[in-house]
């Protein structure tokens, strides 16, 4: 939905065009060099034919020799890309589960708002807002720093230490006795919670192989949407028969139950570090005074992995491909107007239901239910439907994939989300019964998640060797959207009512959205073939 480094792993899908390679088994030549770092991809193993029924390259480098680490072929049972199913689905359930408990932190006060702005004497509609966006913010920032340290330290370790972080300053909020300090511990709390976004999807390309993935893409990507969907329906139901307090001591207790299933059943996906794990495994076996060569590194090594470079490329990247690609630029500015429509509408469904149709916080919290269905819905469609499309567009191109074959459902969801904005708008506006905007909302969340899905999975498959930095452009991004788009909602609806104001959403959703399916379908492979960062 996003993140610094998501799906950085992901470039190791590389190793799937080169299992065809087949050369001797290497031995000690004159002619048989370490390979150049220049030839290595930036997560993934050399372009240079080499060796795949073996995990040891042997080399020389200025008349020195050096063992080599790399994955034992194609078929290695160490790399996680050929994890069995059920390994792979715990996997992807695990951190589907730590993004889901994310965002439902992230949206579940918004229905209490209103009870934090009495007990803080709140006044400012852009403040009551702010309580629940502000986490917004920490997701725009916390993944430029998660995402290089899950390189350096690895996917599992960081994922577990962030939410562990989240859990503490998501309980301390409970307790807050200010309005400064609830905003501060929200904010840190968002730091920690931003990191299932960030590397759950890494995990994921660590495991999954292009024409597997869309399914696993399908569920992870229906948790950051389902999330803030649950949050408010119960947020609402606890605020009311509780207090505003339990809100965040509840998501605390569920979070807990995650972080132990995450001990048990997440395992360590990042190659660089499993490889890393196993040539310091050789070192300690072999005899130093005996051993036969003058290094054993892995085939990552040949690059400066070092905490600075790590972080100034991350820090760096993310920007240098949204003012140098077409395709991030304009599913960048589409994906953070998706995410920010969303935030918007999370944040005004109480106050359309509560002050149109004159409903309680706990019923009016029921409406969210519209959304989650057609979160659900059109998720479960294109889960079921994405892999099928992509194979059968790539049988009847001779066998070869593109990232297009992703966007064929991104023309519905482009059409689906101004007839739902257009639909809730009116109707509420009118005083219909209040079936109606439930339909607007639902037809409105079909479209978001269409859209959510295939953009997320086309820029992974354009950018495979720069799929993190790419993700992390369009996460900046939409998390700034996500903080803004709520804080001027109030005042928009105030002074245009909600008919005219969801049109002007509908109308900029059209202009965005609408040709960049078009666009990409029938030019994608030109663009891509013209760029300096996406695949061929």
């Amino acid at each position: 939905m996003s993140a610094t480094n998501q799906l950085a792993a992901s470039i190791d899908e590389e190793q799937d065009r080169a299992k065809d390679y087949e050369s001797p088994t290497p031995t000690l030549q004159g002619d048989v060099h370490a390979p150049n770092p220049d030839d290595v991809l930036e997560g993934g193993i050399s372009q240079k034919p080499h060796n795949s029924g073996t995990s040891e390259l042997l080399a020389t480098t200025n008349d020195t020799d050096a063992l080599i680490i790399d994955w034992e072929g194609p078929n290695d049972p160490h790399n996680p890309k050929n994890w069995s199913f059920r390994r792979k689905w715990a996997a992807t359930a695990i951190v589907s589960s730590f993004t889901f408990i994310s965002t439902v932190s992230s949206s579940m006060v918004a229905p209490a708002s209103g009870q934090v702005a009495s007990t803080f004497g709140i006044n400012s509609n852009v403040t009551i807002a702010l309580t629940t966006s502000i986490f917004m913010l920490a997701y725009a920032i916390g993944p430029l720093f998660l995402g290089p340290m899950s390189e350096i330290y690895g996917r599992s370790r960081v994922l577990q230490l962030a939410n562990l972080s989240y859990f503490v300053w998501n309980l301390v909020c409970g307790f807050a006795q200010t309005e400064s300090q609830l905003l501060a511990f929200r904010f840190i709390a968002g730091l920690g919670d931003s990191a299932p976004m960030t590397i759950g999807a890494g995990i994921l390309g660590d495991c999954w192989r292009p024409e597997e993935r869309g399914k696993a893409s399908a569920v992870f990507s229906l948790a950051p949407l389902l999330g803030p969907v649950i949050g408010p329906i119960t947020g609402a139901w606890i605020a009311e028969r509780s207090t505003w307090r339990w809100v965040f001591w509840s998501t605390s207790i569920v979070d807990v139950v995650i972080l132990i299933a995450g001990v048990f059943l997440l395992q360590e996906t990042y190659a660089p570090l499993l490889l890393e794990r196993k040539a310091e495994h050789i070192r300690r076996s072999m005899d130093a005074e005996k051993v036969p060569y003058s290094e054993i590194r892995t085939v990552f090594e040949g690059q400066d992995r070092s905490w600075r470079t790590v972080m100034a490329t991350s820090l760096n990247r993310p920007f240098a491909l949204f003012f140098r690609e077409p395709i991030v630029q304009l599913l960048g500015v589409y994906m953070a107007y998706i995410y920010g429509t969303f935030y918007l509408f999370l944040t005004t469904i109480p106050s359309m239901f509560q002050g149109v149709y004159q409903e309680s916080v706990g019923i009016s919290g029921l409406h969210y239910i519209a959304l989650g269905i057609g979160l659900i819905g059109a998720s479960q469609l294109n889960a079921r439907t994405m892999d099928k499309i992509y194979v059968h567009l790539k049988s009847k191109n001779s066998g070869v994939g593109k990232p297009e074959f992703r966007l064929p459902a991104m023309i519905l969801g482009t059409l689906l989300l101004p007839i739902g904005c257009l639909i809730t708008g009116w109707t509420a506006q009118a005083h219909t019964h209040w079936i109606a905007p439930d339909i607007g909302i639902a037809l409105m969340g079909a479209g978001i998640i269409l859209n959510f899905q295939c953009i997320q999975t086309y820029i992974v498959d354009c950018f495979t060797l720069y799929a993190a930095s790419a993700l992390a452009a369009i996460s900046i991004l939409r998390s700034l959207a996500g903080l803004g788009f709520p804080l001027f909602a109030p005042a928009m609806y105030n002074a245009l009512g909600f008919g005219k104001g969801d049109t002007i959403l509908a109308i900029v959703s059209i202009v965005i959205g609408c040709p960049a399916p078009w666009i990409f379908w029938h030019y994608g492979e030109r663009i891509r073939n013209s760029s300096r960062y996406a695949r061929p």
